[in-house]
């Protein structure tokens, strides 16, 4: 075989391996969706556990183990453990997590024994249920339009495909009903029936998957991508989206990762699955990290940013109403004193106002500069307006006004400070009988 010829066999070997993962993926991020909007995330691991006792059931009432009888058999157990579930939160008034822990437990347990029972007559092997045999996926093929496709590809992309079209056509229902199922109700969708036909899909899913690609790998893509792409947006269509291209994205990686980075550390291959549920979990992490809105970084950031600008105008303030009182020169260590903040943040600070044209220090001397002074009037107006504001409308005391008027000053624009003069008797003075700087033009 020569080299050429090689790398095509390759990438072709590889190729069907992450096509299985990413349709795999595919699958189960659509209704995972659905299910992490409605905390019921656990649900899709529940059923995956479930299965087991339907396999070994369908094996002995059958005494083959032809895949139809296997499927029919798992898919009525994975039915079964959603029932038991409602069925024992409704009744056995305890919550959905405990309902689910009884539920699974005992039928995986089941499983588990009765395969024990089957073992000297059916390869079921648990650890393969378990991490699967994603890396054999290209091996068994099927004859399909005169081309031969690996039947784990052909069996996941027709569940991938109903779950799309399923999402597609019940779109608002499914939508209503994991946000709010008594309105999905007024409106005249059975929240029960959307409920039944969502669980009827992680479990056709996770009984076609589970074979192929193992239970670690398919509860990761129920739960892993969907919670991802939650951080990324509050928009169920995008959500759903950003799913599906998280896990196409974490199987492609995954199987890289399993192939390459072992060999890093003179180590052979290890098992594409798990490395695609890791793999999942990275994005996930970078997604808690980094997200526009809801990330740890981000938000540290923003705050980060928050709490600059409000030390910003802070410093502005003060060097104005130094200036209209007459106070003399500020220095680093009257700021930093009067402000409770530390020498280094109003350092930096002053640093940041005078690239920005706010402020000039001459020999040790801070001065405001004309565009400084227009942003600190108009901090020092919004102050003293909701001062005023505070002690005609809200009855505070003199003494209790500084502090509330201190936190809201920052964040009030020119129309709430015309708003704020509307509504406060007409002069020039606060109630401590300091002067209310005017508009700036």
């Amino acid at each position: 075989m020569n080299p050429l010829q090689y790398v095509a066999e390759r990438i072709s070997f590889d190729g069907w391996i992450i096509l299985a993962g990413s349709l795999c993926a595919i699958a189960a991020a659509l209704p995972g969706c659905f299910l992490v909007l409605r905390r019921l995330s656990l649900l899709g691991d529940a059923i995956s556990h479930a299965v087991l006792p339907g396999l070994a059931v369908a094996f002995f009432v059958s005494g083959t183990r032809d895949s139809i009888a296997m499927f029919v058999g798992a898919v009525c157990v994975g039915l079964l453990t959603a029932l038991l579930t409602e069925s024992i939160r409704q009744y056995g008034n305890v919550d959905e997590g405990a309902s689910m822990g009884v539920v699974f437990t005992s039928l995986f347990a089941l499983g588990l024994l009765l395969i024990v029972q089957a073992a000297d007559h059916v390869d079921l092997d648990p650890g393969c249920v378990l991490y699967g045999a994603i890396e054999q996926t290209p091996l068994d093929r099927w004859m399909i339009a005169g081309a031969e496709v690996p039947r784990v590809v052909v069996v996941l992309g027709v569940v991938a495909l109903v779950n799309l079209l399923i999402v597609i056509g019940l779109f608002k229902e499914l939508k209503i009903s994991a946000f709010d199922p008594s309105l999905a109700t007024t409106n005249g969708i059975s929240a029960g029936i959307t409920h039944y036909l969502l669980m009827a899909m992680v479990a056709v899913t996770a009984v076609a998957s589970f074979e192929s690609v193992g239970n670690i790998l398919v509860v990761a893509m129920f739960v892993v991508p969907p919670a991802t792409a939650l951080l990324i947006t509050d928009r169920l269509w995008m959500m759903l989206i950003v799913a599906a291209i998280v896990g196409v994205a974490s199987a492609a990686c995954g199987h890289w990762a399993a192939v390459e980075i072992p060999h890093l550390f003179g180590m052979g291959s290890t098992n594409t699955a798990g490395m695609m549920a890791v793999a999942a979990g990275g994005f996930f992490t970078l997604a808690a990290l980094f997200a526009p809105r809801q990330g740890v970084v981000v938000r540290w950031i923003r705050r980060l940013k928050l709490s600059q600008q409000i030390l910003s105008e802070d410093v502005l303030g003060l060097l104005y109403r130094a200036a209209e009182r007459d106070a003399g020169v500020l220095d680093i260590d009257d700021l930093a004193d009067r402000l409770l903040a530390s020498h280094v943040a109003i350092r930096a600070t002053i640093a940041m106002q005078r690239v920005v044209g706010n402020i000039t220090c001459s020999h040790g001397t801070l001065r405001l500069t004309p565009a400084g002074n227009a942003r600190a009037q108009a901090l020092v107006r919004s102050h003293r307006l909701w001062e005023q504001y505070l002690n005609e409308r809200a009855g505070l005391a003199s003494d209790r006004l500084h502090l509330s008027a201190e936190r809201l000053e920052h964040y009030t624009n020119p129309e709430l400070r015309r708003q704020l003069d509307e509504q406060t008797s007409p002069g020039t003075l606060d109630p401590h009988g300091s002067e209310i700087p005017p508009e700036q033009e």
